[in-house]
């Protein structure tokens, strides 16, 4: 049967097939996803692309993405910050978060293919990237944000990476008890950064001032049930246009789709599709004619910020979010909360 992701008024399966299509046109010969034509790319942003492959049917370009993942693994299982086309490395930074994604992104691939046989060769890739990302832990089981290519640690653990590390750590243990491995031990790390995310957020750098902050924690599944839905009301406010989007920042007027898209993920996660269909519609004035999307529009002059910059990622979470509100694939559930609970 196929899976149809059109949302009625809001974006149909083919528009999102064309989306598909764009980011598709980026691939390099080598695998690599980036951010548009001649941009770099990161780790965590090329996972989400892959995903949003997948989700769409593209599975060997999907497939293609994580063996690049694969090729340019450093041996002690982290991936640097940034590389541009030519292969070179940009940022040399070690982000946790970035090198933890490639998890969500294996389950997502099993989730929609089925495919054992890739999942079992990339395994090894996976576990010694959430190892290295468990090294970082501090004492309090939330994770150092980075760490700098000559080994200097950052001191201090974000908010919105800890959480989606939560996430990745559970789709980790996911993967693991399917290849007949142990998971115990990245669900007990998981656990550990819930108990601190949902007690002590005085734990964590201040970030308030970013989108990321307020709705990652709900969207990942790091806060849940009425924590969640709190959470989310106490800063609509701040961060919600109306009828516009999502602000990236909250003292300035720049929404950004990815954002938008993102927090209607956190709304379907939470079982609140009517808020997470708004919120996609509130994306449609950055869709572009060949189905990319433009990343961020400043109100009230409707300019283009970055100048005209389409990128890849954001077009990636229009279709993980129209996935999570019709859940058309089975990768749709990646997010829902609960599911990676069993």
């Amino acid at each position: 049967m196929k899976h149809d992701l059109t949302i009625s008024g809001v974006v149909t399966h083919e528009e999102l097939r064309a989306t598909a299509a764009s980011i598709a046109r980026l691939q390099l010969p080598n695998g690599m996803i980036p951010w548009f034509d001649g941009g770099h790319c990161d780790p965590w942003n090329h996972v989400e692309t892959a995903m949003a492959l997948d989700t769409m049917g593209l599975h060997h370009e999907a497939r293609h993405a994580y063996e690049w993942l694969a090729d340019t693994q450093r041996d002690d299982g982290a991936w640097h910050n940034y590389y541009l086309s030519d292969g070179s490395i940009e940022d040399a930074k070690l982000d946790t978060n970035v090198c933890a994604y490639v998890a969500a992104g294996l389950w997502h691939h099993w989730l929609c293919t089925g495919d054992l046989a890739t999942v079992k060769n990339l395994w090894p890739v996976v576990s010694s990237a959430l190892e290295w990302v468990l090294a970082h832990r501090r004492a309090d089981g939330t994770v150092l944000w980075a760490r700098e290519a000559d080994d200097t640690p950052w001191d201090y653990a974000l908010l919105t990476g800890s959480s989606s590390i939560r996430h990745a750590l559970r789709c980790g243990a996911m993967l693991a008890a399917l290849v007949d491995d142990h998971p115990d031990h990245l669900l007990r790390a998981a656990d550990a950064i819930d108990r601190v995310v949902r007690t002590n957020l005085a734990a964590f750098e201040p970030k308030d001032r970013w989108a990321m902050d307020w709705y990652y924690p709900v969207m990942t599944g790091t806060m849940e049930g009425a924590q969640a839905k709190d959470r989310l009301a106490s800063l609509w406010n701040t961060f919600a246009m109306d009828g516009l989007g999502i602000r990236c920042v909250s003292d300035e007027p720049w929404v950004t789709a990815a954002e938008t898209a993102e927090c209607s993920l956190a709304h379907s996660a939470l079982g609140d599709i009517d808020t997470a269909v708004k919120l996609l519609a509130w994306t449609r004035p950055h869709r572009c004619d060949d189905g990319s999307y433009l990343t961020g529009i400043v109100y009230p002059d409707r300019i283009a910020f970055p100048a005209d910059e389409r990128t890849a990622y954001t077009g990636a979470a229009i279709i993980l979010a129209a996935d999570a509100v019709t859940g058309a694939s089975p990768g749709s559930r990646l997010f829902r909360h609960g599911f990676l609970d069993r």
